[in-house]
């Protein structure tokens, strides 16, 4: 996922777009698209093998899309669009098309374009963190979202932003010095 973002979503204009793409204009929802793709990849990656976090992201999006006209307010939107996106990750494992777990043992068969495979290998041990640690984590190292710009689409304050990633970190160090001993 490469959506790369140069300002961080202001909520005034995500409620005029919001509104926009509510009434059927779809370039109003495809802004949208750009502003939360990286969060919503983020909140798949935390969950499901690397490969299948890309289509489900257009999962997340389609069902946002058909579905926009029940959100009751504008303000509501990154927290509805993260919780389409949990759900959408938790069907994808009930829904019997489950791919092989994610695990180092599996790295060198699950190659990332463009040389990522470190990648690959980081994000077995964030995926052992508890959720709020895990999903900003992810955010931050992976999608490269700053601290304010998590804060703003998550609904977190920044303090909070800041003890996840902080917290995050200790825990995340720890397991790599873990795996470094053993």
């Amino acid at each position: 996922m490469h959506v790369m973002l140069a300002t961080i979503p202001e909520p005034a204009a995500d409620e005029r777009l919001i509104q926009r793409a509510a009434g059927g204009y779809r370039a109003a929802f495809g802004e949208l698209y750009l502003r939360y793709a990286r969060m919503v990849h983020a909140i798949l990656l935390a969950r499901v093998p690397p490969a299948d976090a890309e289509d489900l992201v257009q999962d997340v999006f389609m069902a946002a899309m058909k579905r926009l006209g029940e959100l009751r307010a504008a303000a509501a939107f990154p927290a509805w669009l993260g919780a389409i996106a949990r759900r959408r990750a938790v069907d994808h494992f009930r829904d019997g098309r489950r791919r092989a777990e994610f695990s180092l043992s599996t790295a060198d068969d699950r190659r990332v374009p463009g040389g990522a495979d470190q990648a690959l290998i980081t994000l077995d041990p964030l995926r052992r963190l508890p959720e709020a640690y895990r999903e900003t984590l992810i955010m931050r190292l992976v999608e490269g979202m700053t601290g304010p710009e998590i804060a703003r689409q998550t609904g977190l304050t920044p303090d909070s932003v800041r003890v996840n990633l902080c917290r995050g970190m200790k825990i995340l160090h720890e397991l790599w010095k873990g795996n470094a001993n053993a």
